[in-house]
């Protein structure tokens, strides 16, 4: 069984026992998190799509931790203007395991 669930802004395509990154959550590592937004589920047998989330579905999970991302580079440059410019970026995350789909 897998639902594809939005967190934090994002969408992503879960299952039971599955850890993800996620963008930083506000509960504290070991808290349990309940995500409503349920935007599709799938059994193996009967596929239920939202409009725009499915009513009653609910997928618990359990923060791992809190932790930052690798470094991501941004350049500019203008040619012949001796202008360059260098910033870097580590984007804050929290590690998620999906413990049920109900």
């Amino acid at each position: 069984m897998y639902a594809i669930v939005e967190i934090a802004g994002q969408q992503f395509k879960v299952e039971k026992d599955q850890k993800l990154y996620v963008h930083r959550l506000s509960a504290e590592e070991g808290a349990k998190v309940e995500f409503d937004k349920v935007l599709l589920t799938d059994d193996g047998k009967k596929v239920q799509v939202g409009a725009p989330v499915v009513d009653g579905v609910k997928v618990t999970a359990k923060v791992l931790s809190h932790l930052k991302d690798d470094t991501v580079i941004v350049f500019k440059k203008k040619r012949r203007k001796s202008f360059k410019k260098r910033n870097g970026h580590r984007q804050f995350l929290s590690q998620i395991q999906i413990e049920d789909i109900k």
